[in-house]
């Protein structure tokens, strides 16, 4: 039998008190190939397209932080170091704030991947689009993540949406959510033509003998879903051919799923936008959103933007600053590291060069980077720790994993904000407002590929190309009063009574 987490997290939060330029510039600008910014400097668009060192190299970090969220470097002289995927990467210009008034069709609040995403295919469908930031592209989690690839709706696997959906409509959603999710990637990355270190493959791996049911009927499930994309192996095979650790009892092998490196590719939706010439404004904090009779108007610090047919909130966990009524999310915090080069080579460790995450209570997952270093991440708390005690955890975890590695080291890691939603699922809307505002929020720490799939989604609902987007609308959500508030103490509420249980029954799987 397997726990439903989502259950749990009801449960305990019940306990608690709980029942969160335009989109076609003028000819001669395209031609330039240059965005006019707000200050009047110009950015080279060719400029714009990522570029992937052969290694991470130390830096002070050039985006605005939320600060609640830190990065930490073991040398690090500066107040707020890059984190490793930054400085991993080809510096990058800053756009500029937003210079006037303005008005367009479509205003997108966000620049991270939901928001990038959006804005470029509205823009490939011909929609004057502005986008937002108010601190600088991939500040928020888009550029802080783990960068895994897996499928499903945030904490929706197949077995869930079997068990909510009808048969259609679940092989519907899965396969919106997997193969077109990770196939999206790809056709965007080779369309404008940027790299993102993008690779194939996943693997959950059992930390208990107990939890190999559970991963064979997810296979199972997503057989069911016409999905023959994953394999169940023994824990022979898994530790001779794919991860040389001796703690697991088997695994799934997806080969749907994989790794990326999120900074890079939001970097390049982003390119791609501004080359269709869209306008991007970055420290740019929107304060609020009204409707009148000529539109909705966003307000920002320095200026509104009137816009004429539609707005998406691409925000995260701060959508309920935006939109009336109870918020169906939570916060909480996560934690990635990544150590030097190691000292013996990686392959030694992961052969399959795949990432993996496991089904422990509180999840590690991990994966080979360039230059012989592994990234390694978990945890997820409602307060944000400091970097000693997260580099603390992590490294007693990754001598856990691979306890060959005798003495391992961290040389990058920092904190992040995801959010989550008491059925697990990601909440999607749209308002009713004759200028309707889209919102997407409620990820799990679970979404890279979905939140540029979902992007499309809306463009194409917005275009009416299709009714994608209302279907994830259907899904329904419970609300979280006081949400932000709660996240202190519902979430250890939440892993203590998860945690209770995995002790009393370790080969009950049950995952936060």
């Amino acid at each position: 039998m397997t726990i439903n987490r989502r259950n749990f997290i009801f449960t305990a939060a019940t306990l608690a008190g709980v029942g969160v330029l335009s989109s076609v510039f003028p000819t001669f600008s395209l031609l330039a190939q240059t965005l006019t910014t707000a200050d009047a400097s110009i950015v080279n668009i060719d400029k714009l397209r990522p570029i992937l060192l052969e290694d991470a190299q130390y830096r002070a970090s050039r985006l605005g932080l939320d600060p609640r969220i830190w990065s930490w470097h073991k040398d690090a002289a500066d107040p707020m170091p890059a984190n490793y995927y930054e400085a991993s990467l080809a510096d990058w210009s800053a756009f500029g704030s937003l210079p006037r008034d303005l008005s367009c069709e479509v205003v997108v609040i966000g620049g991270g991947l939901l928001g990038a995403s959006t804005a470029l295919h509205l823009a490939e469908a011909g929609v004057d689009v502005i986008l937002v930031e108010k601190d600088n592209i991939g500040s928020g989690a888009s550029g802080r993540n783990g960068g895994q690839m897996t499928p499903g709706i945030a904490r929706w696997e197949a077995e869930t949406m079997l068990e909510k959906l009808s048969s259609d409509e679940a092989k519907r959603l899965w396969r919106f959510a997997s193969v077109e999710a990770m196939n999206l990637v790809d056709e965007l990355r080779d369309r404008y033509s940027f790299g993102c270190d993008r690779k194939y493959g996943h693997i959950t791996a059992a930390i208990h003998a107990g939890h190999m049911g559970p991963l064979v009927a997810n296979a199972d499930a997503r057989r069911r879903l016409g999905d023959t994309a994953v394999k169940v192996i023994g824990p022979h095979e898994l530790q001779e051919e794919y991860v040389r650790s001796g703690i697991y009892h088997g695994a799934n092998i997806d080969s749907i799923g994989g790794q990326v490196q999120p900074l890079a590719l939001l970097r390049g939706l982003i390119y791609g936008f501004a080359k269709l010439g869209g306008q991007i404004y970055d420290n740019t904090k929107v304060t609020g959103i009204r409707q009148d009779a000529g539109g909705t108007v966003v307000e920002t610090e320095r200026g509104a933007i009137r816009a004429s047919k539609a707005v998406v909130l691409g925000v995260h966990g701060s959508t309920g600053k935006f939109i009336s009524g109870p918020s169906t999310t939570m916060p909480f915090f996560t934690y990635v590291a990544v150590t030097p080069p190691l000292p013996m080579n990686i392959k030694d460790l992961i052969p399959s060069d795949l990432p993996i995450y496991d089904t422990q209570l509180q999840i590690d997952y991990y994966r080979a980077v360039r230059n012989n270093r592994l990234l390694f991440g978990g945890q997820g708390t409602g307060n944000s720790w400091s970097p000693r005690d997260v580099n603390n955890y992590l490294l007693e975890r990754i001598r856990t994993v691979f306890p060959q590695l005798e003495k391992p080291e961290l040389e990058y890691s920092w904190g992040g904000i995801s959010d989550l939603t008491l059925n697990g699922a990601t909440d999607a809307r749209k308002s009713g407002d004759s200028v309707p505002v889209y919102m997407v929020h409620g990820w799990s720490g679970h979404g890279v590929a979905q939140t540029v799939r979902i992007g499309k989604a809306i463009s194409d609902d917005f275009t009416r190309r299709n009714n994608d987007f209302t279907m994830l609308t259907s899904i329904d959500h419970m609300n979280i009063p006081l949400g932000s508030y709660l996240s202190p103490v519902a979430i250890p509420l939440v892993k203590g009574v998860l945690g209770v249980i995995s002790t009393l029954n370790p080969a009950e799987m049950v995952s936060f």
